[in-house]
């Protein structure tokens, strides 16, 4: 049976945290996925929680019912500076804490690192894999990694081929749906890259996204033209081109039974509609 969380992104510019939670149980949802957040953990910086907040938050998960089920943070890990990769495997360290406090024991994140030196930044990863593993391990806590745009990973491939490179049953991967064209390079074949994680599938992001190679590859116009840089969207679904069907019917056709975590931003204005109609689509899929 699968797990139905909400990333609720798009409710961190207007509310705490742990109101975040209260308004996840509004919506209906029972499972949270808590996505960087200034106040906990941010993008590349030192989690900033400390022992009253993290407290707070395991008061709220309790009073709400709703389970903090992962934490999906982004910490350049893979930085072909060492001052920088030792600097955010110490971000590393103080997560696991925060998560082990949560009881949250599965944590989804990123390569990072940079797309345009892939052989050092691999360097790196590992290197930092190696230095945590005895940290994951002593809290028990299961990582999944994802490929996203302009990490030094960006193709499904690729990215599931350095998870098993790590050999460890705890280190799995996570199928991102907007990410879909970036990772296939256009193609969308969303059936073969589900199935080809096989066993290593324990989470997927639900959200829309249309191919940004599709045509002569001006669906999003980016200027100046062939700046580096990647484009994608968080969208609903069905405002996009993600084969749905395939997806859903792969998944069930797999027995997936690990975290689908709704991962739409950026339509902040139509939050609550978006996020009840993609839970509805979802248990109704996976009823």
């Amino acid at each position: 049976m699968v797990d139905i969380a909400l990333d609720p992104n798009m409710y961190y510019f207007s509310m705490s945290v742990p109101q975040t939670l209260h308004k996840a149980r509004e919506l209906g949802f029972d499972h949270v996925e808590l996505s960087p957040n200034a106040d906990l953990h941010f993008w590349h910086h030192y989690p900033k929680a400390d022992d009253d907040y993290v407290a707070e938050l395991v008061r709220t998960s309790k009073q709400t019912g709703v389970k903090i089920r992962t934490l999906n943070p982004v910490f350049n890990w893979s930085a072909t500076d060492e001052q920088e990769r030792q600097g955010q495997v110490r971000n590393w360290r103080r997560l696991l804490e925060i998560a082990d406090q949560l009881d949250c024991r599965e944590i989804t994140s990123e390569f990072s690192g940079n797309p345009n030196t892939p052989r050092e930044c691999e360097m790196q990863w590992y290197k930092s894999m190696a230095e945590l593993e005895g940290d994951f391990e002593k809290y028990g806590i299961a990582l999944n990694m994802e490929a996203h745009p302009y990490d030094f990973v960006e193709t499904h491939d690729e990215a599931l081929r350095l998870v098993r490179g790590v050999n460890k049953d705890w280190v799995n991967y996570e199928y991102c749906c907007p990410h879909t064209f970036h990772l296939s390079e256009g193609k969308g074949d969303v059936e073969r890259m589900l199935r080809s994680s096989g066993k290593k599938l324990k989470e997927v992001h639900v959200a829309d996204v249309y191919n940004h190679a599709a045509n002569d590859g001006n669906r999003y116009i980016v200027n100046p033209p062939g700046v580096d840089a990647r484009v994608h969207q968080h969208n609903e679904i069905g405002r996009g081109e993600v084969d749905w069907d395939a997806v859903f019917s792969t998944l069930r056709d797999m027995d997936f039974d690990g975290v689908l975590s709704v991962c739409v931003f950026g339509w902040h204005e139509w939050a609550d509609e978006i996020n009840k109609r993609i839970l509805a689509r979802l248990q109704e899929e996976f009823a």
